[in-house]
């Protein structure tokens, strides 16, 4: 769920972008710095420490950003939030910077937990299947969870389709009691 406070600042980002596009490239960036962020304990510390100057703050963001080849743009982004003591909630404005640009470019996303790994020509499969029941581009995002035996599990949104055979054990189960 992305928290109330993470639309407005994806929403100026994406305005600033100027296309959706370039929203994207930097919903990258921001994502590829949230993940530098959020494995160093250290930089979560400095960053929710308010007894560390925001000069301080911003010269460590712009020298990560900088090594991680980030656009001015984003190092704009990032001084804001932290600016305004929002920076260790980055992944929420990343997620809603998503939410918002897929709207716009009329992509959804499927999340498919698969009981082994799907080949290429699967993951083809089911991408065009579900583009033709979502009439939008499809992006599919493939994790192995063996526990459903077989099959595979998409969400989409709000919507899941259980082709598992862990789910069709467990309807099975609910129709004979």
């Amino acid at each position: 769920m992305i928290r109330r406070f993470a639309r407005p600042y994806a929403k100026a980002i994406i305005d600033v972008a100027e296309s959706a596009q370039r929203a994207n490239t930097i919903r990258a960036e921001l994502d590829k710095f949230d993940q530098a962020r959020r494995e160093s304990t250290d930089l979560q510390d400095v960053f929710a420490n308010p007894g560390i100057e925001l000069d301080a703050k911003f010269k460590i963001a712009h020298a990560i950003a900088s090594k991680l080849g980030l656009s001015d743009l984003t190092g704009k982004a990032l001084e804001v939030l932290i600016r305004n003591h929002r920076i260790n909630d980055l992944g929420s404005v990343v997620d809603a910077m998503a939410e918002m640009i897929n709207d716009e470019l009329n992509v959804a996303i499927a999340d498919v937990r698969s009981a082994h790994k799907l080949s290429e020509q699967e993951t083809a499969q089911l991408r065009k299947t579900l583009e033709q029941k979502f009439g939008k581009r499809v992006e599919v995002r493939v994790t192995t969870d063996p526990a459903l035996l077989g099959g595979f599990v998409a969400k989409v949104g709000s919507e899941i389709f259980d082709a598992s055979v862990h789910g069709k054990i467990t309807k099975f189960r609910e129709q004979l009691q």
